[in-house]
């Protein structure tokens, strides 16, 4: 047991993407909306995560999106906050606004209000972008946690993704 606010399950996730991304030299960055920044919490409950987490951003207002990402209003307004354009938006945002190497973006409906038919809660999108790589090369995806049932189990859910997208990819066995 872990002497942390947050979920054990959460922190150790955590603890792996520090240790692997430190051993790696790489740093990382995070742009959250319904997670409220839980992810850059959990980043920050293991020691030594400065040598890591280079910055986070809470974009929680379409506002916020377009003003410290430089997302497209056109683009949330054309697809919705919570679509695979703005999450792969959020992502490259995050990159080009910070030192990283590699950043995560989340965006969705936490609940209990503000889902529809096409995106009913639980809908939540990630977006994954690496420095150096081609910027129409991010993975983007989009995951329905609708066994979660509640807001808080979303939003857990949605931290334990984008914590395992910040994991350096396995170096390739021959």
């Amino acid at each position: 047991m872990t002497d942390s606010l947050l979920p054990d399950d959460i922190v150790e996730l955590a603890r792996q993407v520090i240790e692997e991304n430190r051993a790696a030299g790489l740093t990382v960055a995070v742009a959250e909306s319904c997670t409220g920044g839980l992810v850059a919490a959990a980043l920050t409950e293991i020691g030594g995560s400065s040598a890591v987490l280079d910055r986070g951003f809470v974009t929680y207002s379409n506002e916020s999106k377009h003003e410290m990402l430089g997302v497209s209003m056109d683009l949330i307004d054309t697809f919705g906050a919570v679509s695979v354009a703005v999450a792969w938006s959020m992502a490259q945002g995050a990159l080009k606004r910070s030192h990283a190497d590699v950043a995560v973006a989340i965006t969705g409906v936490a609940g209990p209000d503000g889902g529809s038919e096409q995106k009913p809660v639980g809908t939540v999108v990630f977006a994954c972008a690496r420095r150096g790589e081609d910027p129409e090369a991010v993975n983007a995806e989009l995951k329905l946690f609708d066994s979660a049932r509640t807001r808080s189990g979303v939003r857990r859910q949605a931290a334990l993704v984008a914590l395992e997208l910040l994991l350096p990819p396995s170096p390739a066995t021959p």
